[in-house]
């Protein structure tokens, strides 16, 4: 439990807000296994996870060569998206969480490594973009994606909270990290594909279930 609710909470989008990173990965490891990079669906979390498209596509690129870097982005992206058609759900319990949010008044934003364009695919299909239109960031607005801290802290200028009175919600080891070196509190989502352990490691306070946030993130009623 917290003594006095924070300033702002951030909250990043893929794996947080929506279950994407699950249908995601599956399709990123299968394609660049057919592309010639064996990579099994915990090496795509372990090196790219939380990470930006354009970092993963360099390291892509170096590894097989143009060519086959265009083809694993265009037949990913339109494998994922087509599988955010059929499947995409918000995280459970992520609704209920934002309206005990915005009962007590705590504001939020999302601050994440995918696109706009991204974010309002996904964020739309689960029904969550109109409730937190105009406080969406990304990667794309910064020099420096996660593991560096400009986005978090470019998202509390925006937001006009200082980073020690912001907490950030993340799922993934380069995001905590991101977070810790923005100077925010942390908490790490261990619903998803990262374990609470790796989270733990990187300076976060795991938690299993969006309910759990409540009582992390609000002070309990006195009495």
């Amino acid at each position: 439990m917290t003594a006095a609710p924070p300033d702002l909470v951030v909250l990043d989008c893929d794996g947080v807000l929506v279950d994407s990173e699950r249908l995601a990965v599956h399709v990123e490891a299968r394609v660049l296994t057919e592309l010639g990079w064996a990579l099994t669906v915990d090496q795509v979390v372990a090196r790219w996870m939380g990470r930006t498209s354009e970092f993963q596509l360099g390291e892509i690129e170096a590894r097989l060569g143009r060519a086959a870097m265009r083809e694993f982005d265009a037949r990913s992206t339109a494998e994922v998206h087509a599988a955010f058609e059929e499947d995409l759900r918000p995280v459970d319990g992520v609704t209920e969480l934002l309206d005990s949010l915005d009962a007590a008044g705590v504001a939020t934003c999302v601050a994440s490594s995918g696109t706009h364009e991204r974010m309002r695919r996904t964020l739309g299909r689960t029904g969550l973009l109109d409730r937190l239109s105009g406080c969406i960031f990304s990667a794309t607005e910064v020099g420096r994606g996660k593991p560096f801290p400009d986005l978090f802290l470019h998202a509390a200028r925006a937001m006009g909270a200082p980073p020690s009175g912001c907490v950030v919600v993340e799922d993934s080891v380069y995001g905590v990290r991101a977070g810790v070196a923005a100077g925010m509190r942390v908490l790490g989502y261990a619903g998803g594909l990262t374990s609470a352990e790796a989270l733990a490691a990187e300076g976060a306070r795991p938690f299993g279930h969006m309910a759990d946030l409540v009582g992390l993130l609000l002070p309990s009623p006195a009495g």
